[in-house]
């Protein structure tokens, strides 16, 4: 029941009392009922039986006009769970459980092992590449010297780029890691005209922080020239590289993935790279002059070599390649 105000009847014409009984009546009552109002107004209160008061119509739409015109709040939060379902004006409150966290790209984050643990792969060029010459020859400085960007990479004699090949694999390689609880980010991911740099993709991972960070590649080099090898970090303090602090993790972790890449793949070290070992190590590669995290590359095969070929160019063989280099990350995150 709603309360009735007291402007909710006309006003009556003031009324002329000429004294006598009625007003020593009158007067004599007064006293008797303020006395009466006191103690019921005493005795009422919230454990009284009157129902609730609200305020006349025309005072909520004042106090609503009140509240919908107040200044935005400054505290710098969203109004999701605590300030109703994050809409602009706040409201009741409609919101859902919370989604479970993502990684770069929407990608739900899972429990596991590498649970807190994050993971840059770096997909070596970019498919737009090509299509971008002018961009990726301008040079960068490495530390060392400047080189060119990025490089449009190369491909298979029956024109199976290393572009495609090193997508496919950081796609297979990204969720077996997801799936271990690592959180997965990518350099590019085709979804920029072409690059980034190579400075660029140093900095990446280490404004990440990463705790490995990987660079998928193939090889181009003369047919009969066959099998994997990884690429680490040589010591380099020259400019804006400077690669002291990262050099030996950086070995652990390119060990790790060449030991696993064996056993997962079959393949062999390269026959013309590493000396049997299927490590190189380098000073002229700007994505490992400037990194500040742990990284390595893997030339996976030579896309040149037709036996190679056959294995780059097989879904399943690169399902092996993904599973091998996984492996060789997890021991290393897991010491």
């Amino acid at each position: 029941m709603s309360y009735v105000g007291p402007d909710s009847h006309p006003p009556r014409p003031p009324r002329r009392f000429s004294g006598g009984p009625l007003t020593v009546t009158l007067a004599a009552l007064v006293p008797t009922c303020l006395a009466g109002w006191l103690i019921y107004e005493a005795t009422s209160g919230p454990g009284g039986s009157e129902p609730p008061r609200t305020l006349p119509a025309s005072s909520q739409s004042a106090q609503g006009s009140s509240s919908a015109g107040a200044s935005p709040s400054t505290s710098g939060k969203d109004d999701k769970g605590e300030k109703g379902d994050g809409k602009e004006g706040g409201g009741p409150s409609t919101s859902k459980p919370e989604k479970p966290s993502k990684t770069d790209g929407g990608r739900p984050a899972a429990s596991g092992p590498l649970k807190g643990k994050v993971v840059v792969i770096d997909p070596g060029h970019n498919p737009g590449n090509v299509k971008h010459t002018a961009e990726i020859n301008r040079l960068v400085n490495i530390g060392t010297n400047r080189k060119e960007c990025d490089t449009t990479g190369t491909s298979t004699n029956n024109g199976y780029t290393e572009a495609q090949f090193t997508l496919d694999v950081s796609h297979r390689l990204r969720t077996l890691l997801e799936k271990q609880g690592a959180t997965v980010k990518f350099t590019q991911d085709a979804d920029r005209p072409w690059g980034p740099c190579v400075d660029e993709r140093a900095r990446i991972g280490n404004e990440a922080h990463a705790d490995a960070v990987v660079s998928v590649h193939a090889d181009g080099s003369a047919a009969g020239n066959r099998g994997f090898h990884v690429i680490l970090p040589a010591s380099v303090k020259s400019g804006a590289a400077d690669t002291t602090k990262i050099v030996a993790p950086s070995r652990d972790l390119g060990e790790r993935i060449a030991g696993k890449f064996v056993s997962a793949t079959g393949s062999a070290p390269s026959n013309y790279i590493g000396d049997g070992t299927g490590l190189d190590v380098r000073k002229d590669l700007g994505g490992l002059n400037l990194s500040t995290v742990p990284k390595v590359f893997i030339e996976c095969g030579n896309m040149r070599d037709a036996k190679d070929e056959a294995l780059l160019t097989s879904g399943a063989w690169r399902q092996k390649a993904a599973q091998g280099i996984s492996e060789g990350i997890v021991s290393f995150l897991r010491g």
